[in-house]
């Protein structure tokens, strides 16, 4: 019997899978692929994402409005999470966080505007901890170029939530104090890029306990899918890989990983 693992991380609403849904997780299953996470990434990717979930009894929701889109997110953004994020399939909040790595400067803008654009995504980043908070939900993070300011609003949510940094691509160090916080990370295919030592270094520095397996379907395919879309099947391409890593068994990584995601994703009783 071949190890199960989990896609903590996918984007089954996006168009990539339109039509395909069925057959993406009849190929998971195949795989050994027992749980699929799928993310919503604004109130209508999130909504996808719920119904989803109710068609299949192994995908599971998480609603939230990534950093990305903060500048069309509605002031009130909590009132429509929150009547998603009530139903019984939906496990997280997110995906959330900062992205500061493409700011109105890169495309002509002022140092106004990156300031304003860097404030909204605080703004919505803030609102999204504290419904997770309220609902005793946890939180999915996307961080790129803004490590600092996202601990500093996760710091005060210590003890009353959890978070996941997913795809996660920074050093050991910065692992150890997302680990202090009593967080975790995710690993993406990225890991078996062959330009990404830096993340293997961090995969190596990780405990067993302390991340989460996920695609970020449809993006970033493993080795030897790299360039090709995503799909929750190729979890078993990244275990593999960090089992070797890890210098573990398919099944230590399996046992590990999956009562971490449990854990994690979970309604509180």
């Amino acid at each position: 019997m071949k190890p199960i693992f989990y896609d903590t991380h996918a984007h089954l609403d996006f168009p990539e899978f339109e039509g395909e849904i069925e057959q993406l997780i009849a190929r998971a299953e195949a795989a050994g692929i027992a749980r699929i996470m799928t993310i919503g990434t604004t109130i209508e990717s999130s909504r996808k994402a719920t119904e989803i979930a109710a068609r299949f009894p192994n995908v599971f929701a998480v609603v939230g409005w990534h950093p990305s889109y903060a500048t069309s997110a509605p002031q009130e953004i909590t009132t429509e999470l929150r009547a998603l994020a009530v139903q019984p399939k939906v496990l997280a909040i997110g995906e959330t966080g900062l992205d500061f790595s493409r700011l109105p400067s890169s495309n002509g803008g002022s140092s106004e505007e990156d300031h304003r654009y860097r404030e909204r995504q605080k703004e919505v980043f803030q609102a999204q901890l504290s419904l997770a908070a309220e609902l005793r939900l946890n939180v999915v993070i996307h961080q790129r170029s803004a490590f600092e300011e996202v601990m500093e609003q996760l710091g005060p949510f210590a003890g009353r939530l959890r978070a996941v940094f997913h795809c996660f691509v920074g050093t050991p160090e910065e692992q150890k104090r997302v680990e202090a916080l009593g967080c975790l990370v995710s690993f993406t295919g990225i890991v078996t890029f062959k330009n990404a030592e830096a993340v293997r270094l961090s995969v190596r520095a990780t405990p067993l306990e302390g991340f989460m397996l996920e695609t970020d379907c449809p993006f970033l395919a493993p080795v030897p899918f790299r360039g090709k879309r995503c799909e929750p099947a190729y979890v078993a391409n990244i275990a593999e890989f960090i089992a070797r890593e890890k210098e573990c068994s398919l099944e230590e990584l399996s046992r590990h990983t999956c009562q971490t995601a449990d854990n994690f994703f979970r309604r509180a009783p």
